[in-house]
């Protein structure tokens, strides 16, 4: 009987990358394949891949060059590539890298294994790329990173037309699930033990337009807190343009949805939020923030920017310093812009040159060091509620109610799932420090119990494997 063929995935991009990883690993599963483990050699990499930026078409192609001599000395090991940038470039993969073995795309993820048998019988790359979804994902088996904590996709592709995005060309037009179908997968999670889910869509507040529900995204969150034994809801990544006072009665009225927003805002500039084709202004952001925070004063606010638009004047990146510096984020994810062949914004005038963009994205990224310190600082000497993710020699780290990063010293018996009252010591720009006050057994607690015994009677790996360095050098 032959062995099982080992995988490894490496996952380039947002969670809804992570996710659509979890299904490629359960897909996988599904046909026989095992994860490997460390240090062992797999019979197969998949990339599940990012386009929003230059960078991730740069890593993709840097590590298949590094692959190119593993690939010649052991010729069975394959070699897949998926997500968007393999939506985006197809055959061109082929062509830079004609090792590759199978090409697959956004909407076929549970084609992997076919492809990859395909493959091997024509001894020929395979390359699959469909231009619209046939089946929603969720139906899609999944091997789950945490056996606590959950990311649950309510709908894909997105109906925006920001110029500086190629994500609606490759992840399609919007398509939502129905809530119920979204509600029992909640439960189903929560029965295995879930105590944590993160509700997922490219615009995830835009949920119902599908069936013309304008209040559909509020609804869904008030429903996930009837759920028994759901802990923690999150949700990831919402527009301006359909943020509406329903969904923040939502967030302010519903326990278990968490009081931290993550609202992007791209720009302080409204020359440049128009020239992005945002569909909101710098003052309809603040007036959302500000009712964020009055209906829920404990929240937290994280944000993504985007340095150096085309067009971005000295003025311009000063009103993005201005509205960072009086919003006072707990975290931004800042980007220097990436020319997108396809966008508008690629044939733009007046792009910046990269010296320029460079400078300012690190004076913007000394600001929101100094304004994320100062709000962590604002908690020192509080207790917060944290969900432990990781514990390792004596200590543990976990995210608070409001999604702080909190690092502390295990004083008693604890399992990750678990969670921790911390009482908060210290305060750096990106985490904070606590001492351990008491500890709640949770379920989750007891499923990463239950997976981890199953992994060490079983051999059966925790979570999604992911590559290696070792494999790339």
């Amino acid at each position: 009987m032959l062995a099982p063929r080992k995988y490894l995935i490496q996952t380039l991009g947002c969670q809804m990358n992570s996710h659509d990883s979890e299904r490629i690993a359960g897909s996988l599963d599904a046909a026989g394949y095992v994860p490997a483990r460390s240090g062992e050699d797999p019979d197969l990499i998949v990339f599940n891949t990012c386009a929003v930026r230059e960078n991730a078409d740069n890593k993709l192609y840097g590590h298949l060059s590094f692959l190119a001599p593993l690939k010649r000395s052991k010729p069975e090991l394959q070699i897949a590539i998926g997500g968007c940038l393999a939506q985006k470039d197809r055959g061109t993969i082929i062509e830079r890298a004609p090792y590759v073995d199978v090409v697959f795309g956004t909407h076929n993820l549970g084609s992997l294994p076919s492809l990859l048998e395909r493959a091997r019988i024509e001894e020929k790359s395979q390359v699959e790329i469909k231009e619209s979804l046939e089946h929603f994902p969720s139906v899609l088996p999944a091997r789950r990173h945490s056996p606590f904590s959950a990311w649950v996709s309510i709908s894909v592709g997105c109906n925006n037309t920001c110029t500086f995005c190629i994500v609606p060309a490759l992840r399609g037009r919007e398509k939502d699930r129905p809530a119920q179908e979204i509600l029992d997968e909640i439960n189903a999670l929560v029965d295995q033990g879930v105590t944590e889910v993160t509700l997922l869509g490219q615009n995830v507040n835009a949920y119902g337009v599908d069936f013309a529900d304008r209040e559909a995204f509020a609804k869904l969150l008030r429903s996930c807190g009837q759920i028994d034994g759901l802990e923690r809801v999150r949700f990831m990544s919402p527009h301006p343009r359909d943020f509406t006072d329903e969904v923040i009665d939502a967030m302010a009225q519903t326990k278990n949805v968490m009081p931290h927003l993550h609202m992007p805002l791209q720009s302080g500039s409204d020359k440049i939020l128009q020239a992005m084709r945002r569909s909101y202004r710098s003052e309809r952001y603040r007036l959302i923030i500000d009712r964020v925070r009055t209906k829920i004063p404990d929240s937290t606010i994280t944000t993504d920017l985007i340095v150096g638009f085309p067009g971005e004047s000295e003025e311009d990146f000063q009103a993005t310093l201005d509205i960072c510096a009086e919003l006072k984020f707990l975290a931004a994810y800042s980007f220097k812009y990436s020319k997108r062949p396809g966008t508008p914004a690629a044939s733009m005038p007046d792009q910046v040159p990269e010296e320029i963009v460079s400078e300012r994205y690190d004076r913007l990224h000394a600001l929101l060091n100094q304004t994320s310190l100062e709000v962590n600082q604002a908690v020192l000497g509080k207790e917060l509620e944290v969900l432990i993710t990781d514990i390792e020699n004596g200590r543990a780290q976990g995210k608070s109610r409001d999604f702080r990063l909190v690092h502390f010293e295990l004083s008693k018996s604890a399992r990750p799932g678990d969670i921790a009252n911390v009482k908060i010591t210290d305060a750096k720009p990106h985490f904070i420090f606590g001492r351990l006050m008491n500890i709640r057994e949770t379920r989750g607690g007891l499923a990463f119990e239950s997976r981890k015994a199953e992994a060490e009677e079983n051999g059966v790996f925790l979570g999604v494997p992911q590559m290696k360095s070792v494999l790339l050098k």
